[in-house]
């Protein structure tokens, strides 16, 4: 229909076909949201069943030992990865060695 055609319409006429596209309108868009909502639940169903898998789930890490001892607190240990415990940085400042806190292993 073109625009011309509704200028020459009556009112009345325009009103009947507003609510007819409206009707039709409401229902294609029920339609696809009913389609979207199944298609979201299939792939939220797949998605759980791949985290329960395991798939998705990370790695433990390993244990790692402490390398390292406070010796005025001796509970306070530093395994040598990431950043280096107050403890130890204010003990190098000073003039010590790391290799002074070391842990000596037993084997």
């Amino acid at each position: 229909m073109k625009p011309s055609d509704l200028e020459c319409r009556p009112v009345d006429e325009l009103w009947e076909f507003y609510e007819e596209v409206s009707a039709q309108l409401t229902s294609r868009l029920i339609t696809k949201k009913d389609l979207l909502e199944k298609r979201l639940r299939q792939l939220s169903r797949r998605f759980e069943a791949e985290v329960h898998q395991g798939k998705s789930r990370r790695q433990p890490y390993p244990k790692v030992h402490p390398k390292f001892r406070n010796p005025d607190e001796p509970s306070q240990t530093w395994t040598g990865r990431g950043k280096q415990p107050r403890w130890l940085a204010a003990q190098l400042r000073s003039g010590r060695r790391i290799e002074d806190f070391r842990i000596e292993r037993v084997s």
